[in-house]
């Protein structure tokens, strides 16, 4: 599934709370970092899922997606975390 949204903080922030969250917040299913870049966040979980998170600026918010088969609860969560500028919406 992919879940969308904004939030009030910058894209880095966001993915620094992505990667701190999946390694310390959801201890029977942990994810860890794969791959990283500037405005993307790959996270491995033990059994080889794999959750996908991007944050970038779009006219004064930061727009964050979130896709994966396995972790559609810990996501829930961890945007639960974030200052929110509108609803999360999932498909």
């Amino acid at each position: 599934m992919t879940h969308t949204t904004t939030v009030t903080l910058p894209p880095p922030e966001v993915l620094a709370r992505a990667q701190s969250f999946f390694a310390e917040r959801v201890p029977n299913a942990a994810a860890y970092v794969e791959k990283s870049g500037p405005r993307f966040l790959v996270l491995r979980g033990q059994g080889g899922e794999e959750v996908v998170f991007s944050a970038w600026e779009d006219a004064g918010v930061t727009r964050v997606r979130a896709s994966t088969l396995f972790f559609d609860q810990a996501v829930d969560r961890f945007f639960s975390t974030l200052p929110l500028a509108s609803e999360v919406e999932v498909a």
